[in-house]
């Protein structure tokens, strides 16, 4: 017996929310993608590219791990380690990156500063082939946590200035228009914040801006959110079915075992026929180079020819056989 995937094992189970907030500064993004540690989600791993974790009450590992990326190439190696390594032992149950535009941005730069090396013009521009294979490599990334990990995500993103997204130029580099295409690409939900002056009091909006979700409509806001206020909205899930097990037993299938080239040898010899005429023989009936060429098809066809040809030969056919079952155990010896 041997074992496979059950695909009814892979029906959805949980209620699982992937989301993009997108802000200016000091909107409150990652407020927001911390607030996952209070959604009864289990522990947060909150990878921070930004380095600012350490303001986020709780960072410290007393609430949630915020680990800190000090280099964009460290990224895809904690996300292997919290989904596939040691990491699984802290029993993450969601995760967030804080934020997608720092490490896009930084990886950018580095790629404009080869292109630069490279051409020797300090002035040179990625080519829109360089760009696409980027871009492809960098969402790496978002796959891993978005898909892979099986959780519920937070990630999030910059905003330019209205009127600036398409020549905003800073010392990370240009932000690429394709940055927040891939990360639509990859959320369920794309939120935007702002902060807003409701009489005497600043409150911060999440305003929906795009959405696979039925609960969760484009146009939709909600006052001072946190991860849980979506995740309700999202209702509770797929229904709960009986359990399947994860892998099926399947029966191997047992493939009928036909004459082989040595059989054939072996009979041959018992009528008389050597290897050379054999050869000629598999060549004229079942245009086979050699004898190695031959298919079970052919060789129960060239032994069907002896049979009728031969098998009655002296009218002694059981003999013809038992001298070619005792050639075939003389050759197993040698």
């Amino acid at each position: 017996m041997t074992t496979r995937i059950n695909p009814l094992s892979r029906r959805p189970q949980q209620r699982r929310l992937v989301m993009a907030v997108r802000g200016a500064a000091g909107a409150g993004k990652s407020v927001f993608a911390a607030s996952l540690a209070d959604a009864d989600l289990g522990r947060l791993c909150f990878f921070d590219t930004e380095r600012k974790g350490r303001l986020l009450p709780g960072a410290d590992g007393s609430t949630f791990d915020a680990l800190e990326i000090r280099h964009p190439d460290e990224l895809p190696e904690f996300i292997d380690w919290a989904l596939d390594g040691e990491g699984r032992e802290q029993g993450y149950g969601c995760y967030a990156l804080d934020s997608w535009a720092m490490y896009f941005g930084r990886k950018h730069r580095q790629t404009i500063q080869a292109v630069r090396a490279r051409t020797g013009n300090p002035t040179t521009q990625p080519s829109a082939e360089e760009l696409q294979a980027d871009q492809l490599v960098l969402q790496e990334v978002l796959r891993r946590l978005c898909v892979d990990s099986g959780a519920c995500v937070v990630i999030t993103d910059q905003i330019a200035a209205k009127g600036k997204e398409d020549q905003e130029e800073n010392q990370l580099g240009r932000v690429l228009p394709l940055t927040t295409g891939g990360l639509e690409y990859f959320v369920d939900v794309m939120v935007e914040l702002s902060v807003r002056v409701d009489g005497f009091e600043t409150v911060r909006v999440a305003t929906v801006v795009k959405s696979n979700v039925p609960g969760l409509p484009v146009g939709l806001e909600l006052t001072n959110p946190v991860f849980k206020d979506f995740l309700d909205l999202v209702g509770d899930g797929p229904a709960p079915t009986a359990s399947e097990p994860e892998h099926i037993e399947v029966a191997e299938e047992v493939i009928p075992v036909g004459p082989t080239v040595d059989d054939l040898i072996a009979t041959a010899a018992g009528y008389g026929i050597d290897r050379a005429k054999l050869t000629i023989a598999a060549k004229h009936y079942c245009g086979a180079p050699d004898l190695d060429a031959l298919r079970p098809e052919h060789i129960e066809g060239l032994l069907d020819r002896m049979q009728s040809r031969y098998g009655s030969v002296g009218g002694d056919s059981a003999g013809v056989a038992e001298a070619a079952v005792e050639v075939k155990a003389a050759k197993r010896k040698r």
